[in-house]
């Protein structure tokens, strides 16, 4: 997989992007994440990629043609499965779709900033807008770097164990059960019993309890 992040801060994605399993998922040549400088594409002589909108309103927005001359120059060394804008307005990144887009081979993932891009750039340049959350952020790679962390770790090889992964909050709609470690007892609190007991399906019994118990509890809408 190969994934182009599209950023006025590049800077801000450094360290995300380059510690714990995004870091060892690129070691290990499962993925190949790109940071591109909007601004290495502007052809104003101060690197500018926005303006005053049209009509007078508040802020800035991102011009239309640094950003088509990236995506024009990406799409042509290869074909891309999304060209993703990051957006308050947009759909709800969740894990559904984050196991969907970790099966794609290369995505594009434009940040947003300022006060919004010319809309004529999500008319004719991007195939999905995600929002990470419902609120406002000042910019969209904090956003970017979310939505990569939950895909790659989804790719085959990128955890020590790829059961972990199956087993999240979220991939069946319900929140995980509790999990437990060592020491058994501490402070007089012990782990339940039936962790203890080798009994497995007992064992699974009691952890789909506990997340039928806890997403009616926490998050009932997900059992909507």
């Amino acid at each position: 997989m190969r994934i182009d992040i599209i950023t006025v801060l590049p800077e801000l994605l450094q360290s995300p992007l380059n510690y714990s399993i995004l870091k060892r998922a690129q070691d290990k040549n499962l993925v190949e994440i790109v940071v591109h400088n909007l601004r290495d594409y502007s052809l104003d002589k101060h690197r500018k990629v926005d303006d005053y909108p049209f009509g007078g309103e508040a802020g800035m927005v991102m011009k239309i043609e640094p950003v088509d001359r990236v995506i024009t120059q990406l799409k042509s060394e290869r074909e891309y499965d999304e060209v993703i804008f990051t957006t308050p307005d947009g759909e709800q990144f969740d894990q559904p779709m984050a196991n969907q887009l970790s099966m794609a081979g290369n995505l594009i993932i434009l940040c947003g900033h300022y006060k919004g891009i010319d809309y004529r750039i999500r008319e004719h340049f991007i195939t999905k807008e995600v929002t990470i959350g419902d609120y406002v952020l000042t910019g969209g790679e904090l956003a970017a770097a979310i939505m990569c962390d939950a895909i790659v770790r989804l790719i085959p090889g990128a955890i020590g164990d790829e059961q972990s992964a199956l087993s999240d909050s979220f991939q069946d709609n319900l929140l995980a059960p509790p999990v437990y470690t060592r020491p058994a007892e501490y402070k007089g609190w012990r782990v339940p019993d039936v962790l203890l007991s080798g009994h497995q399906r007992k064992i699974d019994e009691w952890k789909h309890e506990q997340s039928l118990e806890r997403t009616r509890r926490l998050r009932p809408d997900l059992l909507k």
